[in-house]
């Protein structure tokens, strides 16, 4: 079976969120510097900044109203891996900006991603996410939508607040890629003649374009020049197209208890991701006939038959592959960046999303 493995994350699994990100004392700490960086160097790096997060997301997801209060909880708390809140934090610190105003924002952001979860999983039918139900499975899809919505409305009440017309200009832009991106989705699925460049244009307005919102912020509130604040916001496209690319990857390749999800959803929803569209343009006839049905008709049933396919093609090794190139493109575009501990957890995490196995 292919699988993604990095020693530095072997601790982190689906049913363990990242513990960095619970709450800790209020006391900042420097990690020790070292030739390679490490695990342990972000965790201590982002912690103190990474409660500051999550006291924002507490104070602003109350609501008078209890399923509101329950629902958003329920998806907030399920242990993600809070990689595009931590792209503010370190992109703005690596800025040299030092206020308050970057945790407001990372929660903004998280909001942002969390509404469209919740739609997601309305709209692919899912039944689990990061290890346990999804909230529309447990409380119906009329409450995940209508709870979207209100975390989609609370991030722009929170933006508002910054009072910077570039940022609420960014993020309103983005939201609106992401709109876009999902139902570009949609109109793909099922569609056997998908191309690569379609394929790649879902995956940007889906993913990609909120890590490059997340990172330009961050170079905003650190009043970064012109070309820098593109190079953060180019490494966070390179870094989120990384990612995804890694996540279509991992559901013909990982199990089901270390992706936090049912391994072949996207055969099952009928989604032309990447490696099904390389494996049917490299497959042999019969192989051809096969990928195209599953992808027309909806085909978990033939998920070994595929997986096989997919691996006998090369399409895993090709998808990883691309997923590296865009690693590499993110970590170029800071070249420039000033050294700083900052900068090293950025490139980090440009390794971290192609080396994780969930």
């Amino acid at each position: 079976m292919f699988a993604i493995h990095c020693p530095l994350l072997a601790t982190l699994t689906s049913d363990q969120p990242l513990k960095w990100f619970q709450p800790i004392a209020m006391t900042k700490a420097v990690p020790t510097t070292n030739t390679a960086y490490s695990l342990d160097d972000l965790k201590t790096l982002s912690a103190f900044d990474m409660q500051r997060v999550n006291q924002v997301i507490t104070d602003n997801l109350a609501s008078r109203v209890e399923l509101i209060d329950q629902l958003s909880q329920h998806i907030i708390y399920s242990g993600g891996k809070r990689l595009r809140p931590m792209l503010v934090l370190l992109s703005a610190k690596a800025c040299g900006y030092r206020g308050e105003d970057d945790a407001l924002l990372a929660a903004v952001v998280e909001f942002i991603h969390t509404a469209t979860l919740l739609h997601d999983d309305v709209v692919d039918d899912s039944d689990m996410r990061r290890g346990q139900e999804t909230a529309n499975h447990i409380w119906g899809n009329e409450a995940a939508v209508l709870v979207g919505d209100y975390l989609y409305s609370r991030a722009f009440q929170m933006m508002v607040r910054v009072q910077s017309m570039r940022i609420m200009d960014l993020l309103a832009n983005a939201t609106n890629t992401i709109a876009q991106g999902e139902v570009l989705q949609l109109l793909n699925i099922n569609d056997a003649d998908t191309t690569e460049e379609k394929y790649h244009e879902v995956i940007y307005g889906k993913t990609a374009c909120l890590f490059e919102a997340a990172a330009q912020i961050g170079a905003i509130l650190g009043n970064s020049d012109t070309p820098l604040e593109q190079a953060l916001a180019d490494f966070g496209k390179h870094l989120g197209t990384a990612f995804q690319l890694v996540d279509d990857a991992l559901d013909y390749s990982a199990d089901s208890d270390e992706l936090g999800k049912n391994v072949g959803d996207d055969l099952a929803e009928g989604k032309p991701t990447l490696p099904l569209i390389y494996a049917m343009q490299h497959g042999n006839k019969q192989q051809k006939a096969l990928i195209r049905s599953a992808i027309e008709q909806g085909g978990r049933e033939h998920i070994e038959a595929i997986t096989g396919i997919i691996k006998e093609t090369g399409a895993l090794d090709y998808t990883m592959q691309q997923a590296r190139d865009e690693a590499g493109l993110a970590k170029s575009a800071i070249g420039s960046l000033p050294q700083s501990e900052y900068k090293q957890a950025l490139l980090f995490l440009a390794d971290y999303a192609v080396e994780r196995n969930y």
